[in-house]
């Protein structure tokens, strides 16, 4: 069972720590076997703004963790426990991999892990973050930056989006999605789109796009166009590019790109089908196309995909 250490300061903020909490302690869709350990570590009892907090070990322990994550805090002008510091650098070092949620990022920045990595925090505080730590390479437009073992998120929702990505990476788009529907967000949101976007989907049923996405949703199969979108939609093409991109933060192209990513990554976790069936279920053609898109998205051949999350699914269902 891999083990998430949550890390518990005076003066965290309450939403990314509560989130944290919500996201690992357990696994509403049945099918990950086994689930995460959440152990909250502390250097013993902390405030959270009204509220105190008795975590469940010392600090010591997130070097004993497989992940390790730090909760926004309050104060980024505030100097960094030196605890929590050589704490972090201790888990570092172990080879835990390291996750910070919206201003978080400040003590993963005053420990030295993100030197000469990138990284992104909540957009009102990356001026601060960069000027502070120079050698951070800090992206204010993204949503979350994925360095393999380090990993740092934007604000609030954007803490979201890394802790599915997280779940996607251990366990899954099955599973990813599951926590999902359970915390009424979307399933993906990729870690390039910008902060900035309101909402990676329509929220309002009177968007010009609401009907829109199930449309194409239901049709992925299907070589679907930027016309084709642009006439379901009854728009131009150049309209429909600027709700797409108000909507989702992308373009109609990229939007459709990844939504067959994510079929097929579904149908290799769920079913026995070939990868040429794949393919033409997701609307990507060919194996061969499917192989190429699928390695430079998720980062592993399609094969190696289904190896790896089949073998995490219940017996009843392999």
């Amino acid at each position: 069972m891999a083990t998430v250490a949550l890390a518990a300061t005076d003066g965290m903020l309450h939403f990314e720590f509560a989130l944290a909490c919500e996201v690992f302690v357990r696994d509403p869709s049945g099918l990950a076997d086994p689930w995460y350990d959440l152990v909250v570590c502390g250097p013993g009892p902390v405030g959270m703004g009204r509220f105190r907090l008795e975590p469940d070990d010392g600090l010591d322990r997130l070097a004993r963790a497989d992940t390790v994550i730090i909760p926004a805090v309050a104060d980024v002008d505030a100097d960094v426990p030196a605890d929590l510091l050589d704490a972090v650098r201790a888990a570092h070092a172990a080879g835990a991999r390291l996750v910070s949620l919206c201003t978080g990022a400040f003590v993963l920045a005053a420990a030295g892990v993100l030197d000469g990595l990138r990284a992104t925090t909540h957009w009102a505080h990356t001026e601060a973050l960069a000027a502070r730590y120079p050698r951070v390479e800090v992206d204010a437009d993204v949503l979350y930056v994925d360095n393999g073992t380090v990993l740092a998120s934007a604000g609030k929702a954007a803490a979201i989006d890394l802790c599915l990505h997280l779940i996607r990476r251990d366990h899954g788009a099955t599973v990813a999605n599951a926590v999902a529907r359970r915390l009424v967000v979307p399933p993906h949101r990729a870690g390039g789109q910008a902060q900035f976007v309101t909402t990676p989907v329509p929220a309002r049923d009177d968007h010009p796009l609401a009907d829109l996405f199930p449309w194409a949703m239901e049709r992925l199969d299907r070589p679907l166009t930027v016309e084709d979108l642009a006439r379901r939609a009854n728009m131009s093409s150049r309209n429909l590019a600027r709700h797409f991109r108000s909507a989702t933060g992308t373009s109609p192209l990229h939007w459709l790109s990844t939504q067959r990513i994510r079929r097929a990554q579904e149908l290799l976790e769920n079913t026995d089908e070939s990868i040429d069936v794949i393919a033409r279920a997701a609307g990507l053609g060919t194996a061969t196309t499917l192989r190429r898109h699928f390695h430079r998205t998720v980062g592993v051949p399609p094969d190696t995909y289904r190896r790896t999350f089949r073998s995490t699914r219940p017996a009843a269902e392999s």
